[in-house]
């Protein structure tokens, strides 16, 4: 995450926002049954989060901890979720950033900074019932895992916020394997802050896009050959650009430190993003990741803002309150 001076909201209602956060989703009825925020439980000492993966199957959603390492597990019915996966060690895991569920319930964590000169892995790969399938390195030494999602053919794609790279994982003839998949050093220039996080697969699923926060670019990664091209937002501002949600033809986009959502429509090939608007977020969170569940978009509220974070720990549908 990149701190930047807040962003001044243009004025929206909150009436207008619930409309776009909820866009043609279930009905209030169907609301009835499902809490409009998550309780996360946090440690004594305080917590952080920041990743959201959505497991559409089984109506369930997976929220990693930056302080430990700690995976927590929620269903869309039930307001309280559990820790899932232990930290602290547990499986080498120490931090988790990104995450992420295919379509047979496996589970993809990002670990930012976690291997980085000390041996430990990168990334992880579990089963749905928390059996550990791979506890990997990616290739090189400068790697911070950020965000991931699931290409077209079925393999996981991790961003790195270092160098703008993306890098690949999937089983291979020896068993899981963590692949270079896309360098672009050369075409995207490397700068202070963290560069490649949010990535999403588009509509017509021949490329991902992916997000550069401290510059507040997105790019185009070719699913088919990994070339990069800068992808066209209009001027849009999207500095401090995290996670990235698509749902349809609209790009949702989480501005953390800006405590904005940035919202464009996205041409199906990825190639432009036309602004649609900005909308501000509460003052008291800074939300970092969101995917949708259910047909609603779930926010994590990191805490990312707080010294030392103290509860309550949520997840949110309306990023505004």
């Amino acid at each position: 995450m990149q701190i930047s001076a807040l962003a001044t909201a243009t004025a929206f209602s909150v009436a207008a926002l619930a409309a776009l956060a909820a866009g043609s989703g279930p009905s209030a009825a169907d609301e009835v049954d499902r809490p409009a925020t998550y309780q996360l439980t946090g440690d004594p000492a305080g917590s952080r989060f920041e990743g959201i993966g959505a497991d559409q199957q089984r109506g369930l959603f997976y929220v990693s901890e930056v302080t430990g390492g700690e995976i927590h597990r929620g269903a869309a019915d039930q307001e309280q979720t559990v820790e899932w996966l232990a930290g602290d060690g547990t499986d080498g895991r120490f931090t988790a950033r990104g995450i992420t569920v295919d379509d047979q319930g496996r589970v993809y964590v990002a670990g930012g900074p976690n291997g980085i000169g000390t041996g430990r892995p990168d990334l992880w790969v579990y089963a749905p019932d928390g059996t550990l399938l791979a506890a990997l390195r990616a290739p090189g030494t400068d790697v911070f895992l950020n965000d991931v999602a699931i290409g077209p053919d079925g393999a996981a794609y991790f961003t790195n916020s270092n160098d703008p790279q993306v890098f690949r994982v999937a089983p291979g003839a020896d068993g899981w394997e963590a692949t270079l998949w896309a360098d672009a050093r050369g075409a995207v220039d490397r700068t202070t802050g963290f560069n490649l996080g949010g990535i999403v697969l588009t509509a017509d699923r021949s490329a991902f896009v992916v997000a550069q926060g401290n510059v507040g670019r997105l790019w185009r990664f070719d699913t088919a050959t990994g070339a990069v091209t800068e992808v066209d937002t209009g001027g849009a501002d999207l500095v401090n650009a995290d996670g990235l949600v698509r749902r349809g033809s609209t790009l949702t986009v989480m501005r953390n430190f800006s405590r904005m959502v940035a919202t464009l429509r996205l041409s199906s090939d990825g190639r432009t993003a036309t602004p649609v608007r900005q909308v501000a977020t509460s003052p008291s969170r800074v939300l970092t990741t969101a995917k949708v569940l259910d047909g609603r978009i779930l926010y994590v509220d990191s805490k990312f803002d707080e010294p030392t974070a103290t509860g309550p720990y949520e997840v949110v549908t309306d990023p505004t309150r």
